[in-house]
């Protein structure tokens, strides 16, 4: 299936008593489809997954469906280091009417090549949804090898991959020896433009929750062939993308919603912690053109 091109790796809100607020992701959600989102990812890292139960993941999966109500598609987060247990949370995603799943690479256990393509086949063989992969050694340890993915493309419901190693040869690699409907997409906003210019087909963004439309744009002037227009847009934006991973993630984004009045609350649950002054006076500074489009230059 076609996800989009701009793809928006969603944060969890949550009440001061740190629940799930469930208002405030619907008021996201609206938010995002209306500023340049064609596809969000739920309960990923970006989401706080490691801190969110599988009750809380499935009522987030079918609350988010409902919302969207086929606005744009909805990819569940159901990956995990057990293999087991991301096929249950899978199959019971699949009832929540998402469009499809990703699958982190499993982390800390360090599986070898074999392993990971044993677990992603595993999970795929068990649910009817597409899958997306997620390749992201800076957070699992493992690097995913082209061969496996490779490997893993042939599977038929694997249609994609997140690919946030920040190697561009292996992206090019992937694409030249992948069927043209595996897609490729960039997980750092940084690496968007590059990673298209390969033939990558957009980014799962979290910078895309207050640069939607920008980097719409941006991919949109990119595919049109206005390619030095979009190489400045690029330039333009990416000391707002860098900012937002400043601090461990999701903290400034959140950080940066509540700055712009898209959410009130900015609460992350421990092991995250929020910004501190410094933090977010640094952020406020980079913010600054968001900050007056929106008429808000309060300062910080």
């Amino acid at each position: 299936m076609n996800f989009g091109q701009v793809l928006t790796a969603m944060v969890t809100p949550f009440t001061p008593q740190g629940e799930i607020d469930f208002e405030a992701t619907r008021k996201l959600v609206n938010h995002l489809i209306a500023n340049g989102s064609d596809g969000l990812v739920v309960a990923g890292t970006t989401g706080e997954s490691p801190t969110l139960t599988n009750e809380e993941k499935i009522r987030l999966f079918s609350f988010v469906s409902e919302v969207v109500d086929g606005r744009v598609s909805v990819i569940a987060g159901t990956g995990s280091n057990n293999t087991y247990g991301s096929i249950e949370l899978t199959k019971q995603a699949e009832a929540t009417g998402v469009d499809a799943i990703m699958l982190v690479s499993p982390y800390y256990n360090k599986p070898s090549q074999e392993g990971l393509y044993q677990h992603f086949k595993a999970i795929a063989e068990n649910t009817s949804l597409p899958v997306m992969l997620y390749n992201i050694p800076g957070r699992s340890v493992v690097n995913m090898s082209v061969e496996a993915i490779v490997r893993l493309s042939d599977i038929d419901n694997i249609v994609s991959v997140k690919e946030a190693s920040g190697d561009l040869d292996a992206v090019s690699e992937i694409i030249k020896r992948t069927d043209d409907s595996f897609t490729v997409y960039s997980g750092d906003d940084g690496m968007t433009l590059p990673v298209m210019s390969v033939g990558g087909n957009g980014v799962v963004s979290v910078a895309s929750h207050i640069l939607g439309n920008e980097m719409q744009d941006m991919v949109q002037a990119f595919t049109q062939g206005n390619v030095k227009g979009a190489a400045e847009m690029h330039r333009e934006l990416l000391p707002m993308m860098k900012a937002l991973f400043a601090a461990p993630s999701p903290s400034p984004v959140k950080e940066a919603l509540s700055m712009l009045g898209i959410l009130q609350e900015k609460h992350v649950r421990l092991p995250m912690i929020p910004l501190n002054q410094e933090e977010r006076v640094a952020l406020h500074h980079v913010l600054q053109p968001l900050l007056v489009k929106n008429n808000d230059v309060i300062g910080y």
